[in-house]
């Protein structure tokens, strides 16, 4: 399978998601993390897709996503050529038997801990999607009690702006 990063501009108005997210639907592609936020411009939201492809057209999509009246702007964010992070939250068993190691874990990966009980912790973690998917291997023998994780967000490297030249042209 093979994914592809979208970073979509969409006027912030009501439905957009709505109708983005029903385009990826009716030509097969499968979401497999979206992040809507505001930019900037008060009057912009960003929504950042990954989608699986697989044998599908990409090119086909985003030209009919285009079509919407209320996208902007659409770029495809290479790996290699944007910053891309995820936030995860996951609550690890930790007795007194076992905190120290956890906590030297937590360490390890320069994550944070946000909550304390007195049989579990709650940890934070941001980073790429790998970092993450470390992580979770690294505390899976202490035992996961609960996990959740955030869509990934991703911004081109250097000073160029996607937002730039289209908001000028809109």
């Amino acid at each position: 399978m093979s994914k592809h990063t979208l970073s979509v501009l969409v006027e912030n108005k009501p439905g957009v998601l709505t109708r983005a997210a029903g385009l990826f639907a009716r030509r097969g592609f499968n979401i497999h993390s979206l992040a809507v936020g505001p930019t900037e411009h008060s009057d912009v939201s960003r929504m950042t897709v990954v989608v699986d492809v697989e044998g599908l057209p990409l090119e086909q999509v985003t030209k009919q996503l285009n079509k919407l009246v209320n996208v902007i702007k659409i770029v495809e964010l290479e790996t290699t050529s944007s910053v891309q992070r995820e936030l995860l939250l996951v609550k690890i068993k930790a007795d007194i038997n076992s905190r120290s190691n956890v906590l030297e874990t937590v360490r390890l990966f320069r994550a944070k801990v946000v909550d304390v009980a007195p049989d579990a912790v709650t940890v934070e973690v941001t980073g790429n999607p790998d970092k993450l998917e470390a992580f979770l291997k690294v505390i899976e023998p202490f035992g996961v009690r609960e996990l959740v994780q955030s869509g990934l967000v991703a911004i081109g490297r250097g000073s160029r702006s996607i937002t730039d030249r289209s908001l000028r042209s809109a």
